[in-house]
């Protein structure tokens, strides 16, 4: 069984609440354990409130939390990585790049005197898809083909029938291994845990800003952040000059 202190589902619309409701089905059927499951949306007449009050959540410990995304963060993770042990974060596939914002958020803070910035990514990464959008972050996928919200990324891919021989961390890696230029890489990876929720480890995501800050007192430094599952991924890269 799954044990966790608390769970944040990102965004209370079509897909929090169905990320709810199949979080009270593992609850029910004993493949989860969990003290807090917090769903933020600053709407507070959001689908997941509605459930709520029909009593859809009753077998959870399901509450809405109506701070918008970046603030709601800014708060949560600031308790460093041995606070967060045990808890995570469900990411929304259309959500924007909370993770990388909430890095730079941070440096800014820390370094007030320094250009903190998000840069294009040095090279085009190799992926079947990709698009680099205006405000620097790089979305990618190894998808050609419209996948299920709800695909928990196994070894036999569902669309091609074949062997998922590629993992989007890896690639990762290996784009920051060639790149002479970039310092480090912190990668979020979106792992499905139970009943088709794929979750980020929160303590992963505050050791990512200790990574930075070393990284920043050295000198001016460049890290690529990717939030990633197997197949796709938001790219980006943090700079402190």
């Amino acid at each position: 069984m799954l044990n966790f202190a608390r769970i944040v589902i990102i965004g209370g619309g079509c897909y929090g609440s169905w990320y709810a409701r199949q979080l009270v089905r593992a609850i029910e059927r004993d493949a989860l354990r969990v003290q807090d499951i917090v769903v933020v949306d600053r709407d507070p007449a959001c689908r997941v409130a509605t459930n709520l009050a029909a009593g859809e959540y009753d077998a959870a410990p399901v509450r809405l939390d109506t701070r918008a995304w970046h603030p709601f963060l800014l708060d949560w993770l600031a308790a460093g990585p041995e606070a967060l042990r045990g808890q995570a974060m469900v990411p929304s596939p259309l959500m924007p790049h909370l993770c990388l914002d909430w890095l730079v958020a941070r440096a800014q803070a820390r370094w007030p005197e320094r250009q903190v910035s998000v840069q294009p990514l040095p090279s085009v990464p190799p992926t079947p898809w990709e698009r680099a959008a205006p405000d620097a972050r790089h979305y990618v996928s190894f998808a050609t083909w419209t996948c299920p919200v709800n695909c928990i990324e196994p070894a036999k891919c569902p669309a091609t029938k074949g062997p998922r021989n590629w993992s989007m961390p890896d690639m990762v890696r290996q784009l920051v291994a060639r790149e002479p230029s970039l310092a480090d890489a912190a990668i979020f990876h979106c792992e499905h845990r139970t009943h088709g929720v794929g979750m980020i480890d929160a303590d992963a995501i505050a050791d990512a800003d200790r990574r930075v800050t070393a990284l920043g007192a050295a000198g001016p430094c460049q890290v690529l952040v990717g939030t990633v599952s197997h197949c796709h991924g938001a790219l980006g890269v943090l700079s402190v000059d």
